[in-house]
């Protein structure tokens, strides 16, 4: 699993520790593509993606394509849990 996100992001942080603990074999936080060290990919069949809830989509681009140029080129987006909370704005602000 790779994480895009920064290191001092609790969100980004908490997503490799979830992954780790939903059975991923492996997790890794990355900033940048660059970042990815080839050797996590050895003997690696499928790649999970997840990032940090402010991360650029541009960031995650970036470890697709490096992804797809390694031979990891079919990609399924999944949405595993369906996000519907509302949060109201306070009455103040309404």
């Amino acid at each position: 699993m790779l994480v895009v996100g920064s290191r001092n992001s609790s969100n980004s942080v908490r997503l490799v520790e979830v992954a780790l603990g939903a059975g991923a074999k492996a997790s890794y936080l990355i900033d940048y593509a660059s970042e990815i060290d080839p050797a996590w990919l050895d003997g690696v069949t499928t790649v999970g993606i997840s990032s940090g809830a402010s991360v650029p989509d541009e960031l995650v681009q970036g470890v697709l394509s490096l992804l797809a140029e390694r031979g990891f080129n079919n990609v399924d987006e999944v949405e595993p849990v369906s996000e519907d909370m509302f949060f109201a704005l306070p009455a103040v602000l309404r």
